[in-house]
């Protein structure tokens, strides 16, 4: 794909005798939005973390534009600053207020002045329906707020490329639906995603590409419509049969 802005060949990673990626072959290209979805083990959060340089691979190349990241001369937390990544588990520092969570990175990471970057922050979290949260700590939002603002907190250095790690998989349902409206807005101005999910219709109604992983291999991919509806490998047939029998789809 010519015009991918993330391409990721042959890429193999295990962890002592346990392999966790076998080989995966991947492109997103520029304002797409790519799910991973599978059973949990399948490799979709390593596969991140792989992106993200937070673990070393044992072979294969991870490329953002014409740029292999993970070639040995490569600076790692120069990548990181054209990526943004948010896990399921917030990550937000509990001692500081929302504010100087999402500016820290921006500061400390990409030298941006204090007023610069809290002008930033503020518009952000704004838009996010977090503008009256300015000054609160962690401890005294919701789970759905925390994760928006750790959404804001990976927005506000301004990514070509943004990670997202079972981003809901700690919520309430109630709060899952806030959260995923902030990814459809993301969607909507054109950001590059790379999303891992077992909210298969949530992916099913918002991915350009989704990706069926199975111990360790992209077993499938393609439009939405065509993975849900007619896949042709009995392992994703069997996988999302079980997703429909527990009424997640």
């Amino acid at each position: 794909m010519p015009d991918a802005k993330l391409r990721i060949r042959d890429l193999h990673k295990s962890f002592g005798p346990k392999v966790v990626l076998d080989g995966i072959d991947l492109d997103v290209a520029e304002h797409q939005l790519v799910c991973l979805i599978g059973s949990s083990g399948s490799g979709k959060s390593t596969l991140l973390r792989c992106v993200d340089l937070l673990e070393p691979i044992d072979s294969g190349s991870i490329w953002i534009d014409d740029m292999e990241i993970t070639a040995p001369y490569v600076d790692p937390n120069a990548v990181r600053r054209r990526i943004g990544i948010v896990f399921q588990s917030y990550n937000l520092f509990p001692h500081m207020n929302v504010l100087d969570n999402v500016t820290l990175g921006p500061r400390r990471a990409h030298g941006v002045d204090r007023e610069s970057a809290e002008l930033r922050a503020r518009e952000l979290l704004e838009r996010f329906g977090l503008g009256d949260k300015v000054l609160v700590y962690p401890d005294q939002l919701s789970g759905g707020q925390q994760q928006r603002v750790a959404i804001v907190r990976a927005l506000a250095s301004e990514p070509e490329l943004l990670l997202l790690d079972e981003i809901t998989a700690a919520l309430d349902p109630e709060l899952i639906a806030e959260v995923l409206d902030v990814i459809r807005d993301l969607k909507d101005q054109g950001l590059t995603m790379l999303l891992a999910t077992h909210e298969m219709g949530f992916a099913r109604d918002i991915a350009d590409v989704v990706c069926f992983l199975d111990q360790g291999r992209i077993l499938e991919q393609g439009p939405p419509a065509e993975i849900f509806s007619h896949p042709t490998e009995a392992r994703t047939r069997q996988f999302l049969e079980r997703i429909i029998d527990a009424g997640r789809l």
